[in-house]
């Protein structure tokens, strides 16, 4: 009987053990093998790549400026931004993570952002190099205005400034070099529904839609993002003479350029002298060439900013000028008569000079729209007079809401 109770225990604790066995071995083949963090190269295939397209998407919200003809400028900007991200990652750990993935979202090109069931009809996003090459003259020259919803609306400042075009001396050609920049979607269909090159000039988390005040609200940011697209332009390698859209062209402007022009801006009152820094400028109309200097030149400008809060572009403008800019930017700057770039501020009376008019020392859009209309309709009647042969002294009609 001892023998069997033994051998019956024996039995039982040999097919325990075998029984867990098999029990252990069916886990480990349903379940596969253990689980492990992925290998660090994997982990960086994910990381996006900064290209040439990716640094103009990024350069719209101000993280990553696109890269620059001049190397010895752009290396030591880069080796910086290396040292930053390496002490990011060091310093930071989890949160490195996450400021990684914040910009690849930044820096993603806006042709492959999602639509979202807000965004209007229109036409595939273009790259903005290649909308520059198509729209440039010979020497890589663009002309450029921007517009929001409120001042592209039908009837508005986009249609009265395309129609002065029609209407000016020598200027209806003009326009195949436009390019228009729209700062947000509505502006972007109505552009493409009236003219070729358009470009939607995105800002996560920003609506430039509406009528934008003077200095309230957005419009302070819009000023300063606008500027920091105008250094991206020449970055690209493009000069450009920008124009608000509330100035009507009469005549190009270019034969009124200096060869060896940099930076022009237009005054809303000129002292004479457009070397002087006692202009008062008006960065309405604003020529600049590309090159190293005057890309130098808007990063002074751009960085001034932090010197004083709360003003607007063409207020440090000012300010830097009559400063002195620096000698290691090398940029020269001259102003604009306004006998031939005249605006509601002053403006020149014979319109046989005139070149463009703007709509400045004005508030509000109804009253420059009257009274831009008024301008265009008086530019009309003065070139019937001269068609028949009557040369005699004709001016602008004022007062008006605006212009005195």
């Amino acid at each position: 009987m001892t023998k069997s109770a033994t051998s019956l225990l024996l039995g039982a604790a040999l097919a325990t053990v075998f029984f867990l066995l098999y029990t252990s071995v069916c886990r480990d083949l349903g379940d596969g093998p253990p689980k492990s963090s992925p290998p660090r190269w994997a982990q960086e295939q994910g990381t996006a790549a900064v290209t040439p397209a990716t640094r103009v998407a990024a350069a719209e919200q101000g993280t990553v400026r696109p890269a620059r003809q001049e190397e010895e400028v752009v290396a030591p900007r880069e080796e910086k931004q290396t040292k930053d991200e390496a002490a990011s990652r060091s310093g930071h750990g989890g949160g490195a993570v996450e400021q990684q993935q914040n910009q690849q979202r930044i820096v993603m090109p806006t042709s492959q952002q999602k639509e979202t069931p807000s965004s209007p009809p229109q036409r595939q996003q273009q790259d903005l190099g290649e909308l520059l090459r198509r729209a440039a003259t010979p020497d890589k020259t663009v002309l450029m205005t921007a517009i929001n919803e409120a001042w592209a609306a039908p009837g508005s400042f986009l249609d009265l400034f395309l129609e002065s075009f029609r209407h000016g001396e020598g200027t209806e050609h003009l326009v195949r070099h436009l390019l228009v920049v729209a700062m947000d979607g509505r502006a972007f269909e109505r552009c493409n529904a009236v003219h070729q090159f358009c470009y939607w000039f995105r800002v996560d988390g920003m609506d430039f839609a509406a009528e934008q005040s003077y200095m309230k609200g957005d419009y302070l940011e819009m000023m300063w993002r606008r500027n920091r697209f105008q250094q991206t332009i020449l970055e690209l390698g493009f000069s450009f003479l920008f124009t608000d859209v509330d100035i009507l062209w009469f005549r190009s402007p270019f034969p009124h350029l200096s060869p060896d022009a940099q930076v022009v801006m237009s005054s809303d009152f000129f002292v004479g002298d457009p070397t002087s820094p006692g202009n008062y400028p008006n960065g309405g109309l604003l020529y600049v060439r590309s090159s190293a200097s005057t890309v130098r030149f808007y990063e002074h400008w751009q960085s001034s900013r932090a010197r004083f809060p709360g003003k607007h572009e063409q207020f440090v403008f000012d300010r830097i000028v009559k400063e002195g800019v620096p000698p290691h930017v090398g940029a020269t700057v001259r102003f604009l008569d306004t006998g031939h770039f005249g605006g509601f501020c002053q403006h020149g009376k014979d319109l046989g000079r005139v070149v463009t008019m703007h709509a400045n020392c004005c508030v509000g859009l109804q009253n420059k729209l009257f009274d831009l209309r008024n301008v265009l309709e008086d530019w009309k009647t003065y070139k019937e007079r001269v068609a028949a042969g009557n040369m005699d002294y004709f001016s602008w009609r004022v007062p008006g809401r605006c212009i005195h």
